[in-house]
């Protein structure tokens, strides 16, 4: 059995594979790894291999909680990848990021898949039909373009995010959400559409945790896949310990 866990800007993230398939995902707060860990080795004891990939800087003390009950693999750039990495600061790419790559390679090796993330920010990352990732994009995620209209004006307020009944708002707090849900949807498919203008037969891979705001939104048919970060960090997990 695999262990990954995705320590990302808000959340915690991990998942147990067995034979290649997911057979168990689970999300909590950082102030909790080691009671989670110690509850999920006593449920899962055959796990024996696991890898870890943060987006900030990995504390020790969550490798060797982990560690104390099998081999730990840290992801970084170091990693060995299935894939040909052309980014041109390969040191600098986050590890999410690669594992999305991963993740695009092995579910479509031989065509060209573009993957959306939408989380804190949204991010971009394309592989080719050659097996290669060429990179992508970064751009502000949707709860961070809420705090940004509040923290940068006198008079707006903080929102969370909200469904939207329609794009053209009549209140203050409806004009907002139509900035933001449809704002972002229209980003969103006018970018995919700059994608297959030049890679064809593109596959679109929507995940993230806010993707759910505006899946439904996008004129460009995606696939919506919100296990496909944690399927990549199995991958590599496969790859860099075989």
């Amino acid at each position: 059995m695999n262990l990954v866990i995705d320590i990302g800007n808000t959340l915690i993230k991990y998942a147990v594979f067995e034979n290649g398939s997911m057979i168990y995902n689970h999300s909590f707060e950082s102030v909790l790894f080691l009671s989670k860990i110690k509850e999920l080795f006593e449920k899962y004891p055959r796990i024996n291999k696991a890898i870890l990939s943060s987006v900030g800087k990995l504390d020790r003390k969550e490798r060797d909680v982990v560690a104390l009950f099998c081999k730990v693999h840290v992801l970084s750039s170091d990693s060995k990848m299935p894939f040909k990495n052309s980014y041109a600061t390969p040191q600098t790419l986050g590890v999410d990021r690669l594992a999305l790559a991963a993740a695009a390679y092995y579910q479509n090796p031989r065509g060209n898949t573009l993957v959306i993330d939408a989380g804190t920010c949204i991010t971009y990352d394309m592989v080719n039909n050659a097996g290669e990732y060429v990179g992508g994009a970064i751009s502000p995620g949707i709860r961070m373009r809420y705090r940004a209209m509040h923290e940068q004006t006198a008079g707006l307020p903080l929102l969370s995010p909200d469904e939207l009944l329609d794009f053209i708002g009549n209140s203050t707090e409806t004009c907002m959400h139509s900035g933001v849900i449809n704002g972002v949807a229209q980003e969103v498919d006018g970018v995919i559409g700059q994608y297959r203008s030049r890679f064809q037969h593109l596959t679109v891979i929507l995940t993230g945790g806010d993707s759910h705001f505006f899946a439904k939104r996008l004129k460009n048919t995606i696939f919506a896949n919100s296990k496909f970060l944690l399927e990549g960090l199995n991958c590599l997990l496969e790859y860099n310990t075989n």
